[in-house]
């Protein structure tokens, strides 16, 4: 079938996916050299939580102020200058020698790396139609995981053998090729010469879709706010982006605290976990188009793969448990939560594209990630900030991740509960 219609939109999807890959590439790099980066410069785990802090804080306006730009550029330039920023600010990394130093680099890092997940879920609806938009979503939202996976088997071999700074240059430098692709490839769908009537039908099939919404109007951020499909979306981020986020910067630091692993030994464990998840970003995408092919309304279908996801996460309470028989038990029972949480995520930005029209989905997905980012900080600041310093100072440290996995396993039950009550049903908001 796909055969017959063609297949051009998933080139869209793969340029998407490398985007999304580099993005999260650039952003791990600094949690892999934590340790080496606290020697040299200096730093305690409060230190580290600030710079933390300063990139979350700088992302989640970011998000709000990059989905607005995405739906006013349009998604190919409006991508094309949030990665070639974010680029250049990986890259700056390398010129910093103090804590402070390093908040601003993240701090400008966070702010332009905030532009990919609009751009890419405005992509994603503009080339897909609903029922593929999870799988979609799911397999360029694995790009998170193979940036996470590539970081730790390059990162440490860089910093070993050239140095701290050249990690951060060489890992930046990798968006740049990434743009000369994006202008060879990317146009809309409208403006395509590569698509074929069939496929470009295809893509357009949905009812709400036939008039290709010329409608272009600007839909103001209050406006939004009133709706809560937008509430539903913003709190589900706001619970569980966090988790994502104390992955991605302390799982390093937490293998080498629990299991005292070295810089070099604990690069294959973090490869696992994510290698992991990547299994779960890209089959969250099938679990609800299997739904809908059963003829699931594409709603439910999606809320019911939430609750199965969420509740493949709450095993991670018991991670340390699994460790103290083996380290690599741990490893697994971590990274099926780290894969639960990809395909929560898949599914969860797509549920944006269900319920709002495209010309609003950058926008909603902006504010969601806001969301997200501000949950992140507050984790950061009550947990990681004060309650890491706190045990690791009292020879404890085990405790404190203790209490961490279990607000990871609690997290995403509670945010299915608030989603399902704010919007029981499918109601497509119209704008």
């Amino acid at each position: 079938m796909n055969n017959k219609i063609g297949n051009y939109r998933w080139t869209i999807c793969a340029l998407v996916f490398f985007a999304t890959t580099v993005n999260y590439l650039d952003r791990q790099v600094i949690s892999l050299l934590k340790s080496v980066l606290s020697t040299d410069l200096k730093w305690d785990d409060g230190d580290y939580a600030n710079i933390e802090i300063a990139f979350k804080l700088f992302y989640s306006f970011g998000m709000l102020i990059a989905g607005r730009v995405v739906d006013k550029l349009g998604t190919k330039k409006g991508y094309a200058v949030a990665t070639g920023l974010w680029s250049l600010a990986a890259v700056g990394h390398a010129f910093a020698n103090s804590a402070f130093g390093f908040m601003i680099a993240r701090a400008a890092l966070g702010v332009t790396e905030a532009g990919n997940f609009p751009a890419a879920i405005k992509s994603t609806a503009e080339w897909f139609p609903k029922k593929e938009r999870a799988l979609a979503t799911g397999i360029f939202n694995s790009g998170t995981n193979i940036g996470a996976i590539v970081a730790p088997l390059t990162v440490p071999l860089i910093a070993v053998y050239w140095g701290w700074q050249w990690a951060f240059i060489l890992t930046g430098l990798i968006g740049f090729i990434w743009l000369v692709l994006w202008q060879l490839y990317y146009t809309s769908p409208q403006d395509s010469k590569k698509l074929s009537k069939a496929e470009f039908d295809y893509i357009h099939s949905d009812k709400e879709d036939q008039a290709l919404e010329e409608n272009t109007e600007k839909v103001p951020w209050i406006k939004l706010l009133g709706y809560r499909q937008t509430w539903a979306f913003a709190i589900g981020k706001f619970l569980t982006d966090p988790v994502w986020w104390f992955y991605l910067f302390w799982l390093p630091d937490f293998l080498q605290s629990e299991y005292k692993l070295t810089l070099m030994e604990m690069t294959i464990p973090v490869a696992v976990v994510y290698l992991i998840s990547t299994i779960g970003s890209v089959g969250g995408g099938y679990l609800p188009m299997a739904f809908i092919n059963r003829n699931w309304p594409a709603f439910k279908a999606r809320k019911t793969s939430m609750f199965i996801f969420a509740m493949f996460v709450f095993p991670v309470v018991i991670s340390q448990w699994a460790g103290s028989i083996n380290m690599w038990l741990a490893v697994l029972v971590i990274g099926i939560a780290a894969a639960a949480h990809q395909a929560w995520s898949a599914n969860i930005f797509t549920t944006v594209s269900d319920m709002f029209p495209k010309k609003a989905t950058a926008s909603v997905t902006g504010i969601g990630g806001m969301a997200g980012g501000m949950g992140g900080i507050l984790l950061t600041w009550a947990v990681q900030k004060n309650m890491f310093v706190y045990y690791r100072e009292l020879g404890q440290i085990e405790t404190a991740y203790f209490i961490m996995f279990w607000i990871c396993g609690a997290a995403y039950l509670l945010a299915w509960l608030i989603m399902h009550f704010l919007v029981p049903r499918m109601n497509k908001v119209e704008l």
